[in-house]
């Protein structure tokens, strides 16, 4: 053996610490106590509180009335303690808050009416002591169970599930109940209740037994979580030996490797495995300084407004749960996450981040630190909110909220007033149309004392407005096309913003057609496109066309139609003179007053309207000034082809 390595997660976790914690404290106080059933599992520990006075009982009726009573790490049936509470005991609860949460999960689940399934091992303690917080529990100890439990009645399937498991479990059991169920339940919901320390246990001892040639695996026999150590680290190492006490060391394995590894269950203490330690490597001090180490961090005292760093190790649908490296467990709530109402936590957040947090509170006897997130990272974004101001930078938010005065953006978890003079919209738009829309904004007034900061949203407008206008000068010409926006119509025409400046696309050049208002072609918010047909960047006027100049109305019609011919019309404008009569989309005929009809008329409109469509025949073509004369009275006159005569005209 010429390498020893010892996992840095080696030894009690944060719940069996401070179950023997409060255990300790228990026989020194003076007060009769006893322990119901192991608190945790280690007979070693036992035996030692056993020597402190501690005794053990196996159930709530050994305990003598008004006596002290310490609640063991797995955790017990609300059977248990309201049995205990009728006995007038003084209960101390050493259950690990990791279980606790397990407890109110499956309970909860129960009064909304949702099967609890705990996916444990049925006979452990803490799984026993999970469904004695449901009237009706399912518990399967993996994948297997789970599918003869759903075959065994087809009717489970659509049954609302909620998933829980055992904190000593493995990944691998719990994710493949997660992906049968998710397969075949209409109605699942899983909280993933591995302990992060754990998992994390797991992890290094896999990775440490990777590069070993023997793995040491320290603990009690009777502990789930040593075995699955045990199990893991013989995966991927050829020799892996389980131990309670350092005598029962197998020396001549140790003697044939070259790099030994060690770890250790959650219910093994620290002095065992210096023990071992201590008959295992010549490099004594170098192995006890690196664990005194490790040990001090795992105890840190935390206190309200603390800045920690911890990895996240659990996201449930309502928590994060951080691994900080201490006796407690962290857990940032979903609503402590982020102040922005439209992130996901999935987008911000995953399994193995390390993430920044501040200590809200401190719950010492449950072991358990409230954290936020979102706290810290306002803090920081003040600072910058601060520079944004000095430095006229301008912030992306979110409208949270509407009011009288304006609207409130959320920049950086920050609020934000911006008045409604600020905002862009004009007067007759509701701000509401506002709210939950990402905006751009620069900061005009800051008061971090009372927390006031206050925005301007059409200063940016106005600003990016100006320097899209500009670009836009610098790079026009005639026949370049824009894809504008329909800003406003008149009865002339039609103004469309083409990126920070409005052109003018007069009614003549919005269609081929004679039309009487741009109304009849596009409406306020159409996204068209246009072309330049002149500008004047002195008196900053732009004429644009809409029309497709490829489409040449007059060719069309001298394609289509000759003198002689017979088209059909529609009036467009009554004249004194006569009618104009639209042939083709763009090219119009006169029906002079003397061709309206076959008979004397006073006025074309006491034979024509508007918008009447009639056949007439082209009687003229004028190609060079494109002008076309139409007649009515010319098909009149004709009369019908081959018309037989009135038999009384024989």
């Amino acid at each position: 053996m010429r390498e020893l390595h010892l996992a840095k997660s080696a030894g009690f976790c944060y719940g069996v610490r401070r179950a023997v914690e409060l255990a300790e404290s228990a026989a020194s106080s003076g007060t009769p106590c006893v322990l119901l059933g192991h608190i945790i599992h280690n007979q070693n520990v036992v035996d030692r509180l056993a020597s402190l006075g501690l005794r053990t009982v196996e159930s709530p009726s050994e305990v003598p009335e008004g006596c002290q009573v310490v609640i063991r790490s797995h955790g017990e049936s609300r059977a248990v303690y309201e049995a205990l509470q009728a006995r007038g005991a003084n209960i101390l609860d050493a259950t690990c808050p990791n279980v606790k949460r397990i407890h109110q999960i499956v309970s909860q689940a129960e009064e909304h009416g949702r099967q609890p399934v705990i996916v444990g091992t049925p006979d452990h303690p803490e799984v026993v002591a999970i469904a004695g917080w449901c009237r009706r529990p399912v518990v399967l100890s993996g994948v297997e169970d789970l599918t003869k439990w759903l075959s065994g009645d087809p009717k489970r399937r659509e049954l609302p599930l909620t998933f829980v498991s055992q904190t000593t479990s493995t990944q691998k059991i719990w994710e493949d109940c997660v992906k049968k169920a998710k397969k075949e339940c209409t109605n699942p919901e899983f909280f993933d209740t591995i302990c992060g320390a754990t998992s994390k246990r797991q992890e290094e001892a896999h990775q440490l037994a990777a590069v070993c040639d023997n793995m040491v695996v320290i603990g009690d026999r009777k502990s789930s979580n040593t075995k699955r150590l045990t199990e893991i680290c013989r995966e991927v190492c050829p020799s892996v030996q389980q131990i309670e006490r350092a005598e029962e060391l197998d020396w001549s394995r140790l003697a044939q490797a070259e790099v030994v590894g060690i770890t250790a269950g959650a219910s093994t203490p620290a002095w065992i495995i210096k023990e071992v330690c201590d008959k295992m490597s010549d490099e004594i001090m170098e192995i006890e300084e690196s664990f005194a180490d490790m040990l001090e961090q795992s105890i840190k005292t935390l206190n309200n407004g603390d800045k920690v760093t911890g990895t996240v190790v659990a996201i449930t649908p309502t928590e994060i749960q951080v691994d900080l490296g201490t006796k407690h467990s962290g857990y940032i709530p979903v609503s402590e996450l982020t102040d922005d109402p439209t992130a996901k936590v999935e987008d911000l957040v995953k399994v193995g981040d390390e993430v920044e947090a501040i200590v809200v509170r401190v719950n010492d006897q449950e072991g358990v630190v409230t954290l936020s997130k979102r706290r810290l990272d306002v803090d920081k974004h003040w600072e910058e909110i601060e520079a944004a101001r000095e430095n006229e930078t301008v912030l992306e938010g979110v409208v949270t909220e509407d009011n009288k005065g304006g609207v409130v953006v959320s920049v950086k978890g920050i609020r934000v007033f911006v008045p409604a003079s600020q905002t862009g919209l004009p007067r007759e738009t509701p701000m509401s149309t506002l709210v939950k829309e990402k905006v751009r904004v620069i900061i005009t007034e800051v008061n971090r004392a009372r927390r006031r900061v206050v925005g301007s949203i059409s200063r940016v407008i106005r600003a990016e407005r100006a320097a899209a206008a500009e670009k836009v000068w610098a790079e026009i010409e005639e026949g370049k096309h824009y894809t504008g926006t329909v800003k406003s119509l008149t009865s002339y025409g039609a103004f469309v913003d083409i990126g920070g400046v409005d052109g003018m696309v007069h009614i003549s050049e919005l269609s081929w057609s004679r039309i009487k208002h741009p109304s009849e072609v596009v409406k306020v918010g159409d996204t068209v496109d246009v072309y330049v047909i002149s500008f004047d960047t002195e008196k900053k006027k732009i004429s644009l066309g809409m029309k497709d100049r490829s489409q040449d109305p007059w060719t069309v019609f001298t394609t289509t139609y000759q003198v002689g011919d017979t088209a059909n019309v529609r009036v467009v404008k009554l004249m004194p003179f006569g009618a104009f009569a639209e042939v083709v989309p763009g090219v119009d005929g006169l029906i002079h007053i003397s061709q309206i009809a076959d008979h004397r008329i006073e006025k074309p409109g006491d034979v024509l309207a508007e918008g009447d469509k009639v056949d007439v025949k082209i009687t003229d073509v004028d190609m060079e000034n494109k002008k076309v004369s139409l007649s009515i009275r010319a098909l009149l006159e004709e009369g019908p082809a081959d018309e037989e005569p009135a038999e009384d005209e024989e």
